[in-house]
């Protein structure tokens, strides 16, 4: 009995794979693990899929994970070898500075910019920062149109810089995903990928000054952290940006808001956790294999080029399926978008492409191939009777022209018989 029960199983399940082509596996949506920070997200850098997803559009603040911005624009802007003023502006900043937590330097001295990037990006200095605005931009309010115009030009719509360093201000506010494409671009950008990897570093001012600084970034070269900038401020609390790379598959992971606790490793903890659920995410099913995407009502002309104008339902499949990371951002903003305009209604096949789909998601797009689920010959089963009767009509049509033709013909020759007699 039992097997007689095991063979029907069997039987059943077979018979779903076969005839069902719609019965596919559907993965979990991807969980956020249990971590302090307020807001977090990671996206896959080389497709721009948004994987985890934890009040990632939510206004918060950057603090020094701002610096990322500030080393692009130098590196944009600047040579390694070239040397750069130390400023008013920069001597005026407060601690966690070089000047006030290494040696005073002096209004005039000079560093170079390899130098500052590294006082930039591994002690998070903030002097360094002001130093990169005012020799980049000849001025804080310039460097800062500068630093808001990159950020529109990346796409990160939810930004708005008032300081170089990310010290608090109000106004001075990003969110998770924003951060994540910044930290994007800031590893696409080779020099300051490379800062970003150094462990230490050394580096000196033209009178001399010799400060040796270890990288603030605790997850570097650890489980496969290739860099990454840390922030902190009271409002902002612990924050982190970081990039990953395992197996050849590279992440960029934000975490915001996290708690200052005293061994100062929980924003470091939550980045770990959600880098690992990241890595282990599985896509879902959006659009199944053989699934009707959508149907659309299709116009034609009954007889190709003219004729009464119909409609008829064209259901669209996939022969793919089209996955995604399920999770709430993605839920909420996945757009599907269905092209036709090169459609021809009288070249259907059901095995010949004949609309994209488009599907967009917060940071990338991808389109697909559909395909009819109806052939020409449908047009022409739809309008059989039609046709019948169009041909009837010709035939009735050309018996009548060729009676009147012969008629005439027949009246024409009595005619002329009558002449001659």
């Amino acid at each position: 009995m039992k097997k007689k029960n095991l063979i029907k199983n069997i039987a059943l399940a077979l018979s779903l794979s076969i005839f069902s082509p719609l019965a596919y596996a559907k993965a979990e949506p991807v969980n956020v693990p249990k971590i302090y920070a307020k807001s977090a997200v990671s996206i896959d850098m080389d497709t721009m899929e948004v994987i985890l997803d934890y009040n990632s559009e939510n206004k918060m603040y950057p603090a020094s994970t701002t610096k990322l911005m500030t080393g692009i624009l130098l590196a944009e802007n600047k040579n390694k070898t070239d040397n750069l003023s130390y400023t008013k502006s920069a001597k005026e900043q407060p601690e966690y500075s070089l000047n006030t937590n290494v040696k005073p330097i002096s209004i005039g001295e000079t560093m170079s910019a390899d130098d500052v990037m590294k006082a930039l990006l591994l002690f998070s200095a903030n002097d360094a920062s002001y130093v990169i605005a005012d020799n980049v931009g000849e001025n804080v309010d310039n460097f800062i149109k500068m630093m808001n115009d990159k950020a529109k030009e990346y796409g990160m719509e939810n930004t708005n810089f008032v300081t170089p360093n990310g010290l608090h201000s109000g106004e001075h506010y990003t969110t998770a995903l924003d951060l994540a494409i910044l930290g994007k671009k800031a590893y696409e950008n080779s020099w300051v990928r490379e800062t970003m990897a150094l462990k230490k570093a050394s580096v000196k001012t033209s009178a001399g000054t010799i400060a040796i600084m270890d990288n603030r970034n605790k997850l570097l070269e650890k489980n496969g952290n290739i860099g990454g900038k840390t922030g902190y401020t009271t409002p902002a609390g612990k924050c982190l940006v970081s990039i990953y790379e395992r197996d050849g598959r590279r992440i960029v992971g934000v975490v915001l808001n996290s708690i200052f606790d005293s061994e100062d490793s929980a924003v470091f903890n939550d980045t770990e956790k959600i880098i690992d659920a990241s890595y282990a995410a599985k896509k879902s099913t959006l659009i199944g294999k053989d699934e009707v995407v959508e149907t659309l009502p299709i116009k034609y002309k009954v007889f190709r080029f003219f004729g009464p104008e119909k409609t008829i339902d064209v259901p669209f499949t996939s022969r793919q399926n089209i996955e995604y990371y399920e999770n709430d951002l993605n839920k909420k903003s996945i757009d599907k978008k269905i092209d036709v305009s090169l459609l021809n209604p009288w070249k259907l096949d059901t095995n010949v492409t004949a609309a994209k789909l488009t599907v967009t998601e917060p940071l990338t797009s991808k389109s697909y191939d559909l395909y009819p689920g109806i052939s020409k010959s449908d047009l022409v089963k739809e309008n059989l009777v039609l046709y019948v009767l169009a041909a009837v009509a010709t035939l009735v049509i050309l018996a009548l022209i060729t009676f009147i033709i012969a008629a005439i013909k027949r009246a024409s020759r009595k005619k002329r018989r009558k002449r001659y007699f």
